[in-house]
C-alpha cells in the first residue's frame, strides 16, 4: 500500500502489479463511511476478486472527527447530526433524508471530484475504467458525483446509502442512463432506512441505470453478499 496526496485529499493506493497501484490496470475509487478512518474500506482492495491488474484508490474524508471511547483518526466527508440520529433510532422513526442537502456536501463533493481528476492523472486511467463507490456517506457522496458531473464512470457501486435531495437528484438521473449500478442494504438497517433504499434503487432503474440490488438480512454493514455483488459488478464492467 501506499500514501499519496492526490488533489486536496489523502489517497491510499493498493493493487496492480506490485500492490501499490503499479502498471495500467482499471480503477476502483471507494469512500468510506462517517467516523471510520481512511484505512477502514481497504482490506476490500486485498480481498474482492477484481479483474487481474485492477488497482484500488481509498480517498480519506477531509474532517477529523473527536468520537471519543478510544477510537483514532475518525473522519467524515460532512458533519451529521448524531444526537438527532441516536433520538430517531431510539424512538424507532424513520430516518427519512430524502428532502436534505447536507451542509458540507457540495465542499465534500468539490474535493472529491478534485481527487478524481488527480488519480486518474496519477494512474493514467481514463473515466470509463473507473469504478467509483462507497458505504453509508461515502455511498450518497459518490452518487452525488455521478449524478451531479458528466465525468465519464465504468460503473457505480453502492453500499449501505440512501436518498439524499431527491428534487436534485432525480431529475439528473436519466442523463446516466445504462450506466451499472451495484447496491446493497441490510434489511434491518437502523440508521439508514432500508425503504429509502428501496426508493433510490427505484428511482435509478426507473431512469434506465441498470441497478443490481442486493438486499441482506442484516443492519449497516458490508457483508458477504454485499461483496459478492461488488465483485460481480467489477467483473462486468471491468473485465
Amino acid at each position: 500500500m501506499r500514501l499519496e496526496k492526490l488533489g486536496p485529499l489523502n489517497v491510499r493506493i493498493v493493487g496492480g502489479t506490485d500492490g501499490e497501484g503499479g502498471g495500467d490496470g482499471p480503477v476502483v475509487v471507494l469512500l468510506h463511511g462517517f467516523g471510520a478512518s481512511g484505512t477502514d474500506l481497504v482490506p476490500l482492495g486485498q480481498h474482492i476478486p477484481a479483474p487481474a491488474g485492477t488497482r484500488f484508490a481509498f480517498p480519506e474524508a477531509p474532517l477529523a472527527l473527536d468520537m471519543g471511547f478510544g477510537m483514532m483518526d475518525s473522519r467524515a466527508w460532512w458533519m451529521i447530526d448524531v444526537e438527532r440520529m441516536q433520538r430517531a433510532m431510539m424512538a424507532g422513526q424513520l430516518r427519512d433524508l430524502t428532502s436534505e442537502v447536507p451542509d458540507g456536501a457540495s465542499e465534500a463533493h468539490e474535493m472529491l471530484v478534485e481527487c478524481l481528476d488527480a488519480i486518474e492523472a496519477k494512474l493514467a486511467v481514463t473515466g470509463d475504467r473507473v469504478v467509483l463507490g462507497g458505504f453509508s456517506q461515502g455511498a450518497m457522496l459518490s452518487t452525488d458525483v455521478a449524478l451531479r458531473t458528466g465525468r465519464p464512470l465504468a460503473g457505480l457501486a453502492l453500499m449501505s446509502g440512501t436518498l439524499l435531495a431527491a428534487d436534485e437528484w432525480v431529475p439528473l438521473m436519466p442523463k446516466r442512463e445504462g450506466l451499472e449500478v451495484f447496491q446493497s442494504h441490510g434489511r434491518n438497517d437502523p440508521i439508514l432506512p432500508f425503504s429509502i433504499a428501496e426508493r433510490l434503487r427505484d428511482e435509478l432503474a426507473g431512469a434506465g441505470l441498470s441497478v443490481e440490488f442486493v438486499p441482506f438480512a442484516g443492519g449497516h454493514e458490508i457483508p458477504a453478499p454485499a461483496l459478492s455483488g461488488l465483485a460481480r459488478l467489477l467483473a462486468n464492467v471491468l473485465g
